[in-house]
């Protein structure tokens, strides 16, 4: 018989009730860089999904790229996201953290006067929210080889910091045109020494990192977030199939729970011809579980699993909107529209709960 979102699944050593992911969201509501109250309150109402993966959360002061984005580096921080584990847990659920660098996403008015660090000194394309207005995105310090290995040392410890505070695995974000992304795309990686020019080379940061976390927890909690057809923040690739599938190909040493692929979006589609579909691409060279996401509802997200093409399905905007997705997609019943003004923080409210927490249940 076919599986479909509904069946439980064993994901590493977490057993999840359903194959329903909430998909990591930038909501930008913690206090400063604290997690809050509030955040546990949101996470806890949605851990009816079978695996919550929270929204990007910053590795090291200079990884921010925006205002109200939470860390993962400090005390106080981990203290937070023990609010939100602790309440998502009570209710049943699993939830893993998603450890985060901006790289050149990011602008020194966000990083203390400092400038962002990137591969090379080429700036992303887009204009950031920051505390002195909107600006347009700075030309990055290029890395100096010396200081990579203190960014991967930043994330083994921000996932030593995660199984602190009580998540049960991380997802690295290697998407969206972030660091990671930044060292493996070879539009914004030109460097010339054991980090640049092959893909061998500009994929050898992302597998570090890998193996820097698997070693602080095993593979089977750790999960990777990838999206080969990426245009945001300028993102291009002379060859995204083959760049890609080197890496997928090589994540098959590390026995993880997952990787996380987006397909491409509206934005992707309308920029440049992009890999698409994504997932029939890349499936054959994974041997591992694969999470797809790009606006699945519930048929299309049971006809991804019944393909055998993920095991897997992430939904983002549906999760902002309707806390009980699971429930609503087991009824048939109607979902709630979200309301983009309060996507990203609270838009032009002066709650923080409205756009947040205040969508109603079934």
């Amino acid at each position: 018989m076919n599986s479909n979102l509904f069946d439980s699944f064993q994901l590493g050593s977490n057993n999840l009730d359903n194959r329903v992911v909430m998909a990591p969201m930038t909501r930008l509501r913690a206090d400063g860089t604290i997690p809050t109250q509030l955040m546990a309150e949101y996470y806890a109402q949605r851990a009816t999904a079978g695996l919550i993966i929270t929204e990007c959360t910053m590795i090291s002061p200079l990884s921010q790229g925006y205002m109200n984005v939470p860390g993962i580096y400090n005390e106080e921080q981990i203290q937070g996201w023990k609010l939100v584990t602790n309440a998502v847990h009570a209710q049943g659920g699993k939830i893993f953290l998603q450890i985060w660098h901006s790289g050149r996403v990011a602008h020194s008015a966000l990083l203390n006067g400092e400038k962002p660090v990137a591969p090379s000194a080429i700036a992303a394309t887009g204009q950031l929210h920051t505390p002195i207005g909107k600006v347009e995105i700075e030309t990055p310090h290029a890395l100096e080889t010396s200081e990579i290995s203190e960014i991967i040392a930043q994330f083994r410890q921000a996932t030593v910091n995660a199984k602190q505070a009580g998540f049960d695995g991380v997802e690295l974000h290697g998407a969206f045109g972030y660091l990671i992304d930044q060292f493996l795309q070879d539009g914004s990686n030109q460097r010339q020494d054991k980090y640049g020019g092959s893909i061998e080379n500009r994929a050898r940061f992302l597998l570090e990192v890998v193996e820097a976390v698997t070693q602080v927890w095993r593979g089977d909690c750790i999960g990777i977030k990838l999206s080969p057809s990426n245009t945001f923040y300028g993102m291009v690739d002379s060859d995204p199939q083959a760049t890609f599938s080197y890496v997928i190909k090589a994540l098959n040493n590390f026995n993880l729970a997952y990787i996380h692929l987006m397909e491409a979006n509206e934005v992707d589609l309308k920029t440049r011809q992009v890999i698409d579909p994504v997932l029939p691409i890349f499936r054959p060279l994974y041997q591992g579980n694969i999470i797809t996401n790009g606006g699945y509802n519930k048929e299309t997200g049971n006809s991804a699993i019944a393909s055998g093409n993920a095991e897997l399905v992430s939904y983002g905007r549906p999760y902002l909107a309707n806390p009980d997705l699971v429930k609503r997609f087991v009824a048939n019943a109607p979902l709630n529209e979200p309301d983009p003004r309060t996507f990203y923080g609270r838009g032009d409210t002066e709650n923080a709960k409205v756009g947040y927490t205040d969508y109603s249940f079934l």
